[in-house]
């Protein structure tokens, strides 16, 4: 199958969940976005890689197409999601990679889909293991998004690219973000009071990989620390979207890292 198809399926909690399809092969990959994000944000891996792996990429709860009709807006509930459509299109020898935000959603929702994931990319996330989020920074960026939602977003957007670089990718993922539901950023940011990165390093049971640019140190050897089979690849002079500044190179890198998971596990 290697025409993209959309479709839609019901969260745990009642949440219409929208995602698009593509590809075939015996290795399944699920994109995850970012906060603020959507599905398109992988639009030239689902293009790309449509001969290679078979790929789904959902919109989280809140964002894109999918329902906003959610009370709990933690990182667990967005994992739930990940779970409904891996469950749905029965992905099998799973590879879940996740961006920022995405990141952490792939570590929770890893153990709940014990036997068919082989393992986790983050992509621009997961750079210290041993964090916990301060729960003071969550309710400052709750209130920030709540006063000023356009500037808040604005701020943030900037922050996410090398100074300079990629301007029109920028103005885009701006005006993507822009069409949030200002409350259901202020809960999502309020949300990740206190949540323990490490614990669900520790949690995922399959192995963790990362594709980080270099705005942010990627802390490798102390994340080994916390789970021994970690590794990443640093794209340097990308900045938080590696998969949109640098499509092909990521790609390459993407294939790769997949296939030395897949490699390890006697695929069924």
């Amino acid at each position: 199958m290697n025409s993209q198809q959309d479709g839609r399926i019901t969260s745990i909690d009642g949440v219409d969940i929208a995602y698009t399809q593509a590809g075939s092969g015996q290795v399944s990959l699920l994109f995850i976005h970012g906060g603020l994000a959507s599905r398109v944000f992988w639009a030239p891996q689902l293009a790309a890689l449509a001969g290679t792996f078979r790929m789904a990429a959902l919109d989280l709860a809140g964002h894109g197409a999918s329902g906003r009709n959610r009370l709990d807006w933690s990182i667990a509930a967005f994992a739930g999601d990940v779970c409904a459509v891996a469950e749905a299109l029965d992905l099998r020898n799973l590879v879940l990679a996740g961006n920022s935000l995405g990141g952490p959603v792939a570590l929770e929702a890893a153990p709940r889909l014990a036997g068919r994931v082989i393992g986790v990319v983050g992509v621009d996330t997961l750079h210290a293991a041993e964090s916990v989020f301060p729960p003071e920074e969550a309710r400052a960026r709750g209130a920030a998004y709540r006063t000023d939602f356009r500037g808040a977003c604005a701020e943030m957007c900037q922050a996410l690219f090398h100074p300079g670089e990629h301007l029109d990718l920028q103005a885009w993922a701006l005006k993507i973000m822009l069409t949030m539901d200002q409350e259901v950023v202020a809960r999502i940011m309020e949300g990740l009071a206190g949540y323990d990165l490490g614990a669900a390093f520790r949690r995922a049971g399959v192995p963790i990989r990362a594709i980080n640019g270099d705005l942010w140190p990627t802390e490798i050897e102390a994340n080994r620390k916390v789970m021994p089979d970690f590794d990443a690849v640093i794209m340097k002079g990308a900045g938080h979207y590696p998969m949109l500044e640098r499509p092909d190179e990521f790609n390459r890198i993407l294939t790769g890292v997949v296939n030395g998971l897949a490699a390890r596990r006697t695929l069924g």
